[in-house]
């Protein structure tokens, strides 16, 4: 009885075997065994990740700008976030293999990991980033903001580098929590909300929202930085080393994408604008993109010698100390 049993378990998984092979050779079938790459990337709702925004439009709608180029195996999750340190966080957390970021938040990184994390494989945008004022208050100096109330996107984004570092170099005595100024890292929505209200004396911040606080607030640009770095693409370290070839990939597409943003401005302009109101769910006129879109300059590549210029800003507001070799922090793949 017991040998007739066992012989009849062997006929049942043989069965089993069959059948499982013949499932395989069904069409689709073996396409919906095979692993997905999920490649999961971070962008802000801002004008100066346009590369991330327009390729997240493209996602809702079906034609993945990435997803063409880097295969049918691989799909596409975006994230979005305020700032750069809060991207930056998900990224060594490996909830994010790449995003676009400003350069402060992910030099830091590098830096307080000992070069060992974050990588950045790609340029993407410069400039677009300013110093805007309160028109009835004549601030033109840093020495003329003490006392005042200045807010950046988050603590330790590239703006809050920049307008610390600004302060400081014209005298002010700045410290992360006060000073001789208050700066007040603000999500940018809020900015505009209080800049409107007279509760901050200035905004040191990103496109849309230096043309909104232009626009809708009345604000009066006082910096405006057309050379800065204010975003690169960057990678998890173990990432790259792990999916080199996937991320050449990438790299790829995105020099293709900023390149065809040059060559074709409004369509470009058009996808911005519908994703930033799908992520923010405010209606953002072409106009204010168009005026936005005048300070940006898409880049392909990082340039040392402004990495080296930020690293000299964040140490002396403080955020910074001793930095590995820069070499190891721009590597395109």
């Amino acid at each position: 009885m017991f040998r007739a049993f066992s012989e009849e378990r062997v006929r049942t998984r043989r069965k089993a075997v069959i059948f499982a092979s013949c499932l395989a050779l069904l069409p689709g079938f073996a396409f919906a065994s095979r692993a997905e790459t999920v490649l999961r990337i971070g962008h802000f709702p801002n004008i100066t990740h346009a590369q991330g925004l327009i390729a997240h439009a493209l996602s809702r709608e079906g034609k993945g700008w990435f997803e063409q180029r880097l295969g049918p195996g691989v799909k596409i999750q975006w994230f979005i976030y305020n700032a750069g340190p809060a991207a930056m966080e998900a990224l060594i957390a490996k909830s994010l293999d790449l995003t676009y970021v400003g350069p402060n938040p992910a030099l830091n990184v590098y830096a307080k990991s000992g070069g060992a994390e974050a990588r950045i494989i790609s340029g993407a945008a410069e400039g677009g980033s300013a110093l805007v004022v309160q028109p009835g208050e004549n601030l033109k100096t840093a020495s003329d903001f003490r006392g005042k109330k200045l807010a950046t996107p988050q603590l330790g984004n590239t703006q809050d580098v920049a307008a610390r570092s600004w302060l400081i170099t014209g005298g002010l005595h700045i410290t992360q929590t006060g000073g001789d100024a208050q700066i007040i890292p603000t999500a940018n929505p809020d900015q505009l909300l209080l800049f409107r209200q007279k509760q901050l004396d200035g905004v040191w911040t990103v496109e849309p929202w230096v043309s909104r606080l232009e626009s809708e607030a009345g604000g009066k640009v006082l910096i405006d930085e057309p050379g800065a770095i204010t975003t690169v693409v960057v990678a998890r370290a173990d990432f790259l080393s792990s999916q080199h070839d996937l991320v050449q990939k990438f790299a790829a597409a995105q020099r293709e994408l900023t390149d065809w943003i040059v060559a074709h401005p409004q369509e470009a302009q058009q996808l911005v604008r519908s994703e930033l109101s799908a992520e923010t769910r405010v209606d953002v006129s072409p106009d204010l993109i168009s005026r936005a879109w005048q300070r940006i300059h898409w880049v392909h590549d990082v340039r040392l010698e402004s990495l080296q210029q930020i690293v000299k800003s964040a140490q002396e507001v403080g955020f910074l100390r001793d930095v590995p070799d820069l070499g190891r922090f721009v590597q395109p793949p």
